[in-house]
């Protein structure tokens, strides 16, 4: 027993700091290998990422076919390209418009379509966004320093265990002449998510 009090030198939220925990003890008792974890953490986090969305809205920017097929079986379009697997069984894809501006949530927990946009964010699976953003998607947007005109409708999508959305961003003027590669480079996360809008050329 000490007479002083220790100062706190963890950087980890609480949340974090139960997630070690538990990955500590079920390593511990050989439940699960702590080299694979890692293995499956850096593939979500480095080599799908959001990668894979950007590349998909991509092709529907510069391919019409693959644009109304995406937006009418996108979990058919999404797969053509590779990218399908656990957590991204059934994708619907929502097209921002002049009109309407889309945004994604899951107010349950934090379902996310992990095969084209990696692992979801930390804020993503905050309680506050997840509360505010049916309440005040406008203010939530302004958080991330997105103002939309006030003629146009936001819509927010409520993501499932049985059904994940993936925002298709308007086009940025001024892309007309880029390839794919390119207009990949433009797509955020953010903007798939609807929390953000594609960068400019």
């Amino acid at each position: 027993m000490h007479d002083h009090e220790h100062e706190d030198h963890s950087d980890l939220d609480p949340m974090d700091l139960r997630v070690r925990a538990l990955q500590t003890i079920l390593a511990q008792k050989g439940y699960i290998d702590p080299g694979a974890l890692d293995l499956l953490i850096d593939t979500y986090q480095t080599r799908i990422g959001p990668r894979n969305g950007a590349r998909v809205v991509a092709r529907a920017w510069s391919d019409p076919q693959f644009h109304d097929w995406l937006l009418r079986d996108a979990s058919a379009a999404i797969a053509s390209l590779g990218y399908e697997g656990r957590q991204g069984e059934h994708m619907v894809v929502v097209e921002n418009t002049d009109e309407v501006h889309n945004m994604v949530v899951c107010t349950l927990c934090s379902c996310y379509p992990w095969p084209v946009l990696g692992l979801p964010p930390t804020w993503y699976k905050s309680a506050p966004y997840r509360s505010r953003a049916v309440r005040d998607p406008r203010g939530v947007l302004a958080d991330f320093g997105v103002t939309l005109p006030v003629d146009k409708q936001v819509r927010v999508w409520d993501s499932t265990a049985e059904v994940r959305y993936l925002v298709l961003p308007q086009r940025p003027p001024g892309s007309e002449r880029l390839d794919e590669i390119q207009l990949a480079a433009l797509v955020t996360r953010d903007s798939m998510i609807g929390t953000g809008l594609p960068l400019q050329p």
